[in-house]
């Protein structure tokens, strides 16, 4: 190839995101690749960087806009892999001068696997598997005589089929050395371009993690040392992005309130909104081992709006897989007493548990989930597939080995992602479904379990009566979940929600999605449990659900002699029932109770204790000030984005007036 020295040489750049109704995060990695490379360049005018590739568009449309290029940079990982390597592989076939890049989280960094990488990817001239600040300005420096050997942190392979892994550069400790892509004017470009989009923001405030988590790529040995931008850079950037209007932000940092000054970032960010507006939201990761000054800036957040609910991260309760996947989680004290603070301030509170770990078993994997509903954690569980990422020890086949991991590629679907997004190419991630401690039948049950759980607890359609059952019967919450895990047929409609769930997590396992489509209801796909609550609605199904549930908790009691006082399960059941929010609703629903079940029940979300008292009380649900004239209404505004909020019950108030106080207490 013949260079013109004195054409510039174009320089292509790629982060591509999903996006959600136009809303679409700016390409924070390449923008901070083309800053730290126009301020370093000695050459920098040779130089022109072409508007970045941020979203998926056509195959065709990316290689149109990038045929005139030189360069062309790849930012990869999970959710653009298999699209950014169709797009290198098409431009490859229409110019095969054209120097593709790969680099980001997706490069693997041992030797034999980047071999192979690049083996596998022929199209791909250079990947770089680490920092890429340096590497980038380097690869720039060489590119017109292809001096890839000046290079740091890059594998190649060269003219005579060698495979080459340079030796990688030292990390940069002064992060006030990358100038910021923000303040800098890189995305002026884009967002004049781009006007209608509406952006958000990824912002990092260091790098680093100093913990060794074996399913993420964050801790290696040689990023555990965490680096700092100072506060002067961070606040200004804080500042462009009220100048702005950025709604929503989220912070990179991997233990967002490790650092003292974290606190005086949130009170900028708190202050800026209340002053301007903006931003919306600050979505942060918590560190590891929450403490004091985490229930601090999350008071902070919340206070501020900029963010509603707190996850106090736990993704094992079992001793022997925390330690199989160096995991330090809070102890079972510490989260009482935070989520303790946090339900004082009405601040929500959920958790993360994976399912699929090393030394998980059946038993201990819903064990964990009893206990943490059991200490408090009425309002949500996030339970996640774990997935095998780049770089992390879980992906070394030794460690597969050791722990028997079962691992299907799945396709990658969103949560409520559209049916018509036209994907010409699908993204893929390799799901664990079982293992040497959860034997794929285990693993079936188990997933069902967290299905039943959501649905019957999470999504409230039973929470009242479950707690009350394990408050006054002192059952756990692993045993009544199970109750209808293991139904017997006697109960046809309760069967059948367990056979479908039962085939969803088959289908799983046989590579299928993790959601479920449905074209009728809003052509969308829907998460297993909230796909059963739309299917009792639309088939006038719920009375039969009810009745059925009491009658499964009925036969329970019975069977194991367990005492209950009263009416109190029928009321329990029958108050949960006419709380659920329906369509076509317009009047507000009187009821008669003859205990203070409302009353037991907030006390026991707020205080995770209560007592019941025999009474005949009047209760106001609220019906009026929500209602849905269609199906469509309800299944957007209840169902898909009340499930964020776990928000499926009409509020309730006590009627003006109050009988039959027998002041009969049951102790709990």
């Amino acid at each position: 190839m013949i260079l013109n020295h004195s054409k510039k040489i174009k320089v292509g750049l790629l982060q591509i995101n999903n996006g959600f109704s136009n809303q679409y995060f700016l390409p924070y990695s390449i923008g901070l690749l083309q800053a730290y490379a126009q301020q370093y360049l000695k050459n920098h005018g040779k130089f022109e960087f072409m508007l970045p590739i941020y979203r998926r568009i056509k195959i065709h449309e990316a290689v149109s806009n990038l045929i005139e290029a030189d360069i062309v940079y790849f930012s990869v990982y999970l959710w653009n892999y298999r699209i950014s390597s169709e797009i290198a592989r098409r431009i490859k076939e229409v110019n095969r001068d054209i120097v593709i890049v790969f680099g980001g989280r997706q490069i693997p960094v041992k030797h034999e696997s980047l071999e192979l990488f690049l083996r596998n990817n022929i199209f791909v001239d250079l990947a770089c598997y680490g920092e890429g600040e340096i590497p980038f300005l380097k690869i720039l420096e060489n590119f017109e005589g292809r001096l890839w050997d000046l290079v740091p942190t890059v594998g190649y392979i060269d003219f005579q089929n060698k495979f080459i892994q340079n030796q990688p550069a030292e990390r940069i400790s002064d992060l006030n050395t990358i100038p910021s892509p923000y303040l800098e004017g890189i995305f002026d470009p884009l967002m004049e371009t781009c006007s209608q989009v509406e952006w958000s923001v990824l912002f990092e405030t260091n790098r680093g993690c100093p913990f060794s988590c074996a399913f993420c790529a964050w801790g290696t040995n040689e990023t555990k040392k965490i680096f700092s931008y100072n506060l002067h850079r961070i606040f200004e950037e804080i500042d462009w992005i009220c100048r702005k209007k950025i709604k929503f932000v989220f912070c990179c940092d991997a233990n967002f309130g490790i650092l003292k000054r974290d606190l005086d970032i949130v009170a900028r960010v708190a202050e800026n909104k209340r002053l301007y507006g903006y931003p919306e939201a600050f979505s942060v990761q918590n560190t590891k081992n929450s403490t004091r000054r985490v229930y601090n800036l999350q008071k902070m957040l919340n206070d501020a709006k900029l963010q509603r609910g707190v996850n106090l991260a736990l993704q094992s309760m079992n001793k022997k897989t925390l330690k199989s996947i160096k995991r330090s989680n809070i102890t079972t004290e510490t989260f009482q007493e935070l989520q303790k603070m946090f339900l004082a301030d009405s601040i929500p509170t959920f958790s993360d548990i994976i399912l699929g770990l090393p030394d998980e078993s059946y038993d201990s994997f819903t064990n964990g989930i009893s206990d943490i509903i059991e200490n408090g954690q009425h309002n949500n569980i996030q339970f996640i597939s774990l997935t095998i990422l780049e770089n992390t020890a879980m992906s070394e086949p030794e460690y597969q080995k050791r722990h028997g991991l079962l691992i299907q590629d799945v396709k990658s679907i969103y949560r409520h992602g559209s049916l018509d997004d036209n994907e010409e190419v699908h993204e893929i991630q390799k799901i664990v479904v079982g293992s040497n401690t959860m034997p794929k039948e285990d693993w079936i049950r188990a997933r069902v379990f967290c299905w039943l759980t959501t649905f019957l607890h999470f999504n409230k359609l039973l929470q009242i009566p479950i707690i009350l059952l394990s408050k006054i019967s002192l059952i756990s919450y692993k045993e009544i979940i199970e109750i209808f895990l293991n139904v017997n047929k006697e109960f046809p409609l309760i069967s059948e929600i367990v056979e479908i769930f039962e085939l969803k997590a088959f289908e799983i396992q046989s590579g299928k999605p993790e959601y479920t489509s449905s074209k009728k209801w809003l052509n969308i796909w829907w998460p297993a449990d909230e796909y059963i609550f739309i299917k009792l609605n639309m088939e006038n199904k719920l009375n039969e659900f009810y009745s059925e549930a009491e009658m499964v908790f009925i036969e329970y009691l019975e069977k194991n002699n367990i005492e209950f006082p009263g009416t109190l399960l029928h009321e329990a059941v029958y108050l949960n029932q006419a709380l659920i929010k329906k369509p076509f609703v317009e009047d507000d629903l009187e009821v008669e109770l003859g205990y203070n079940i409302p009353e037991f029940y907030q006390k026991v979300l707020l205080e995770n204790r209560g007592s019941i008292v025999e009474e005949k009380r009047r209760y106001i649900i609220n019906r009026r000030d929500q209602t849905w004239a269609t199906w469509n209404e309800w299944l957007k505004e209840v169902v898909w984005y009340g499930s964020k909020k776990k928000a499926y019950l009409y509020p309730y108030t006590l009627a003006p007036s109050r009988q039959n106080r027998n002041n009969f207490a049951v102790k709990t």
